[in-house]
């Protein structure tokens, strides 16, 4: 079984689906979404299709991406529908789709997102997060886009200074930028610098979404973020492993509140504007976040220490945890707290097992 053939998750595409968000904006449109196979980027497209079968939305989505056979396999479901397009690329070249005019949209998704590849790969994750969104946004500039967005991360706000419990969109912390791993929260600080760039000087409509650390059915079984090797444990009937004290205290979002509060920004946000994409009822420490996979699929947890590649791409923060008042504002809320999101995700990804 497929993830988008599951019932609960198809539950989950409906409501996303049924928001209330001004979609006539959408109608009869074109986007470009890169990432489009990743955690978030395929439950995005997932949504839009299902607004395109169910309610005519008529929205042409091109989905970019590096591996055909992957996103082939991912969106067998509508690989042939006329709404949806695979436009293979690298994001870190200027996106090349033919007898393209105007992209109405275009959403910038792609990025390395878990500690192996922040490790193994620190070059690759820079030039992503840097040539591969001015790409995006010369692109969209380049095709008349009416907004682009661009999805950033919680890790812009470096280490709490013990000043605040959580981090509005203007909370500023620390990162140590002589170190490997601060190539990714200050290359997308950068990315934000280069959307206000576009904005300024080509009069670029863009949005900015700050993403916590996500999770869901949609999640990759190469990720390395703890809580996916969290739930890739509790899937597999194994005990769950924490390889630090677990003291770390952030916020985490269920994918569809993920893909919920990106919708309500590209609908409905301010240009230049920054939107924290969280909710404190998923706030936890990583050992507590532990104990709620363990307790919910019968195991138990163990300690054990990490390598030192899988350790050198730790995000070295131990309290980032986003107020996300400012998208509220907007009409946002999340359906799923910490644990009902867990309880969800196991039980749709044990069903495809």
């Amino acid at each position: 079984m497929k993830v988008f053939e599951n019932r609960l998750y198809r539950d989950d595409i409906a409501c996303a689906a049924g928001l209330n968000l001004p979609w006539g904006k959408l109608q009869d449109s074109s986007v470009l979404i890169s990432g489009a196979s990743g955690l978030i980027g395929s439950a995005l497209v997932d949504v839009l299709m299902y607004r395109n079968d169910n309610y005519d939305m008529h929205c042409k989505i091109y989905a970019l991406g590096r591996d055909r056979k992957k996103a082939e396999d991912r969106f067998s479901y509508c690989w042939n529908s006329t709404y949806f397009e695979f436009a293979s690329g690298d994001v870190n070249q200027l996106p090349v789709i033919n007898n393209m005019g105007m992209m109405d949209y275009v959403i910038h998704l792609a990025s390395n997102t878990h500690p192996v590849a922040y490790s193994t790969d620190p070059i690759g994750t820079i030039t992503t997060n840097i040539i591969g969104t001015g790409n995006l946004l010369e692109f969209a500039a380049n095709h008349d886009s009416r907004r682009a967005g661009f999805a950033s991360s919680n890790e812009i706000y470096g280490e709490n200074r013990g000043d605040k419990e959580t981090f509005d969109e203007k909370y500023c912390g620390y990162i140590d930028c002589n170190t490997m791993r601060a190539g990714y929260p200050e290359s997308k600080r950068c990315g934000e610098a280069l959307c206000q760039a576009y904005i300024a000087q080509k009069k670029l409509d863009v949005v900015i979404v700050r993403f916590t650390r996500s999770y869901g059915p949609t999640m990759q079984m190469d990720d390395t973020k703890a809580i996916s090797q969290f739930i890739k444990k509790g899937i597999a009937g194994e005990d769950i492993v924490l390889k630090s004290a677990g003291d770390q205290y952030y916020s985490y979002t269920y994918v569809m509140d993920a893909v919920a509060g990106l919708l309500t920004v590209w609908l409905c946000g301010k240009c230049g504007e920054a939107y924290n994409i969280a909710d404190a009822a998923s706030d936890i420490r990583l050992k507590d976040l532990a104990k709620v996979i363990a307790e919910t699929s019968g195991q138990n947890v163990v300690f054990e220490l990490p390598d030192t590649v899988e350790s050198a791409g730790y995000s070295k923060a131990t309290k980032a945890r986003l107020n996300s008042g400012k998208l509220r504002a907007l009409g946002w809320k999340a359906r799923y707290d910490i644990r009902s999101g867990i309880v969800r995700t196991l039980e749709i990804l044990k069903d495809l097992k």
